[in-house]
């Protein structure tokens, strides 16, 4: 009997192992918000740690610290650069706009008042009346041109000058038409004249005025940016000059040393650098609120007189013109009323150049600051009695039926209206240069107290910001 060998067999092999099944696994899952956060978490785990020593604790305050002088640099960089740019605009744009506007006025005024003036004169009208009258409509039509060139970002200064340069040549083609007429020594270019002279009432100098007030709008608000103290700036050195403060004080307390070098030229830059800026703002304010108080508003109400003088005396001039042929709803005589409308306009309705009553003459006197200012207005006050006076005595001939005798008073030889006219219009001419001149001074100053301080304050933050990163390793160091 015979048994199978036991040892030498091999043990039978293990089935083999499936194959894993690819396409049955599941791609990796993205990283959810959960575990986002968690990188956060950690991340504020590892700074609460960094802060609970004192290094930690240390390049948290130098950085703190770096970055609040930098902000404070770079808000008052900004801020000084922005109010800079309004004060030029004050002085380089918006004024010069506005001193346009009213020229534009003055001039088509100035023109109707000549015009008027010389159709009295009929073929005695001399040639400087004829050369200022072109003069002034030429003056006129080259400031619309300037005008147009530099209101392109306002709509409504847009408009008046459209409307202006529209009606502009519908009035001179009047006023020749008048002219021709009267050469002619027919009665209907006193007609012509008056229409021209509606034309302009009723059209350009409502248009001129308005083109006025869009300009001078513009400067009160490039007057009232410029002047705007700098909020955030002032904050954020305060809160920088209070940071580096504390940190001094927390150095002193933790190693008995009084001073810090590094931390102290940071907070002498930084105290400089607020000082600066106040001193620079409050000059800068004083400066551009006098250009204001005591120029542009000096010319503008100089301007307005200007205007009622030119406008009183057309209406002179057209109450002869018209010999009574317009009259009010009372039956008086229209540009008589106009004339005195005017007068109490200029000088108001009291007696003397010293009497309380108003009158943008008085005005004027009010707000200049200094006699070279107070004296052509005192002058030109003084020629306005002077001129009702004797405006009295030709309408007091007008009434009795003397039109020659009126028309002597008028625009005559022997002291006539027309001469105190003159001197009372050369007078506010005096007084708008002198303003004109203040007011260039005052911005002038009010800008150049602002003149570096955009670059000096980027200067003395990265001052700021080296000596606290070096006040702060300083301390580092002590740890290594």
């Amino acid at each position: 009997m015979s048994y199978p060998p036991t040892g030498s067999a091999a043990p039978p092999a293990p089935p083999p192992a499936p194959e894993p099944d690819t396409a049955a696994t599941p791609p990796a899952a993205p990283p959810t918000p959960s575990g986002e956060r968690a990188v956060w978490v950690e991340g504020l785990r590892r700074l609460r740690a960094a802060a609970t020593t004192e290094p930690g604790r240390l390049r948290i305050i130098g950085a703190v610290l770096a970055a609040l002088v930098v902000l404070f640099g770079a808000l008052t960089a900004w801020q000084v650069t922005d109010r800079s740019a309004a004060a030029r605009d004050v002085m380089e744009s918006s004024q010069p706009l506005s001193r346009d506007a009213a020229g534009i006025y003055g001039s088509l005024a100035d023109a109707d008042t000549t015009a008027a003036g010389g159709f009295l004169a009929g073929d005695r009208e001399s040639a400087a009346s004829r050369k200022r009258y072109a003069d002034d409509i030429a003056t006129a039509a080259k400031l619309l041109v300037r005008a147009s060139a530099n209101s392109q970002g306002s709509a409504t200064a847009r408009a008046e000058i459209e409307r202006l340069n529209d009606a502009l040549p519908r009035y001179t083609g009047l006023v020749e038409t008048a002219r021709m007429y009267n050469r002619q020594g027919l009665p209907v270019g006193g007609a012509y004249l008056q229409y021209a002279n509606s034309q302009m009432r009723g059209t350009l100098l409502p248009a001129a005025h308005r083109l006025y007030a869009t300009e001078t709008g513009r400067l009160d608000a490039d007057h009232a940016d410029a002047t705007a103290w700098p909020w955030a700036a002032l904050a954020s050195g305060v809160l920088a000059i209070g940071a580096l403060g504390w940190a001094q004080r927390r150095n002193y307390l933790r190693t008995n040393r009084v001073f810090n070098h590094g931390l102290l030229i940071a907070t002498a830059a930084s105290t400089v650098m607020l000082l600066w800026t106040l001193a620079g703002h409050a000059l800068a304010r004083a400066g551009l609120d006098d250009s204001i108080e005591h120029g542009a508003r000096s010319i503008q109400v100089l301007n307005e007189a200007r205007i009622a003088t030119l406008q009183a005396r057309g209406d002179e001039n057209l109450t002869l013109v018209a010999r009574g042929g317009r009259t009010t709803t009372g039956q008086r005589d229209y540009y008589e009323v106009e004339y005195a409308a005017g007068m109490r306009t200029l000088a108001g309705a009291g007696k003397g150049a010293d009497a309380p009553a108003g009158g943008k003459l008085r005005e004027a006197l009010a707000l200049a600051d200094d006699e070279a200012g107070r004296a052509p207005v005192r002058e030109a006050l003084k020629n306005v009695r002077e001129w009702q006076s004797r405006h009295g005595a030709a309408r007091a001939d007008d009434d009795r039926g003397d039109y020659e005798g009126a028309l002597s008073k008028v625009i005559g030889t022997d002291r006539p209206t027309k001469e105190s006219f003159d001197k009372v219009d050369a007078a506010l001419k005096k007084a708008l240069r002198h303003e004109q001149t203040e007011f260039r001074d005052a911005a002038r100053d009010g800008r150049r107290a602002l003149a570096g301080l955009a670059g000096g304050a980027a200067v003395l933050a990265v001052l700021a910001a080296a000596g606290a990163v070096l006040g702060i390793g300083r301390r580092l160091s002590e740890y290594r």
